[in-house]
């Protein structure tokens, strides 16, 4: 079965090389066009195209596919399936119509829920206690193709975003496999979503850094660790201005945002209802540290 794969972040990447890893014959790859990152402004490759360029695959990254040339390049590939995992670009109908078993996209949430461009994010954001990943058939409507398989796994107390999208990768990965498996023997079936359920997990932006601390503990907690490793929850404590980076919930009572102690593991804060421990935190121009590290330098009152 001949195997076009569209990602492009780290996700992806562990997905490509799973399927490499088991064999499977991938034809070409598509990937977001190189960026500049960094101070310098370099041009970078995606993870995904590192992954093909080792493997003397084919690299093609189109700006989008509303060129014949660039649609007839695909066709030429001959691809059975597309196999999609945060490509980043809405396929267009005569992209979907090329594979001829279709394309079969791999999502960070439990679908119908969350669908969009942050769908693991939004799950701790909104407190989950569970999350997973999803196959389905590519529809042009995002995310709204039939399912046709799931993956369950809980989301830890303090897990962060990123440290949940770790471990959906490689959920992720062994789902693509077996649904290509699948594939391979026989015509595979997909179940509708149900519209009644389905969410939306739109961008993650800036704006949602500032820590509200008439918010409850819990919700404070979450936007902590929803928010990590990108864009950050911030705070401004004894008039400094920080990135928190790690928090657990903790006892005390006060009025919100006073800082009530300093621990041997953290500063302790009160929330609307509750507390936190922030327990790693970046003064703005500095280095993430321990939070106990950082105020025995800067003595701060309680």
């Amino acid at each position: 079965m001949r195997i076009v794969f569209m990602g492009t972040p780290d996700i992806a990447a562990t997905c490509l090389k799973n399927l490499l890893a088991e064999g499977f014959d991938v034809v070409g790859v598509y990937t977001q066009p190189d960026r500049p990152k960094g101070r310098g402004m370099k041009m970078v490759f995606s993870p995904v195209k590192e992954v093909a360029l080792a493997q003397n695959i084919p690299v093609f990254q189109p700006e989008n596919f509303r060129e014949e040339a660039t649609l007839q390049q695909l066709a030429e590939l001959k691809p059975d399936v597309c196999a999609v995992v945060a490509y980043g670009r809405i396929l267009p109908q005569k992209v979907l119509d090329i594979p001829t078993k279709g394309c079969v996209n791999i999502h960070a949430s439990l679908l119908p829920q969350y669908r969009g461009s942050a769908p693991y994010q939004w799950a701790v954001l909104d407190g989950c206690r569970e999350t997973g990943v999803t196959a389905q058939y590519m529809a042009l409507q995002m995310d709204a193709g039939d399912v046709i398989d799931i993956e369950k796994t809980p989301i830890g107390e303090n897990e962060t975003a990123g440290q949940l999208l770790d471990r959906l990768a490689v959920l992720g990965a062994g789902l693509l496999s077996r649904t290509l498996h699948r594939m391979e023997n026989g015509s595979v079936a997909g179940v509708p979503q149900e519209e009644a359920k389905v969410t939306f997990a739109p961008m993650l932006d800036k704006s949602m850094c500032p820590i509200d601390w008439n918010k409850t503990a819990q919700q404070v907690h979450n936007q902590v660790r929803g928010l990590h490793p990108w864009p950050v929850a911030t705070a401004e404590l004894a008039e400094t201005k920080f990135k928190i980076h790690e928090t657990v919930l903790a006892e005390g009572s006060g009025a919100p945002g006073t800082i009530l102690a300093l621990t041997k593991t953290g500063l302790l804060v009160a929330c609307g209802e509750g507390a936190v421990e922030i327990r790693s935190l970046q003064a703005e121009g500095g280095k993430r540290m321990a939070a106990p590290d950082y105020f025995r330098g800067h003595p701060l009152e309680i």
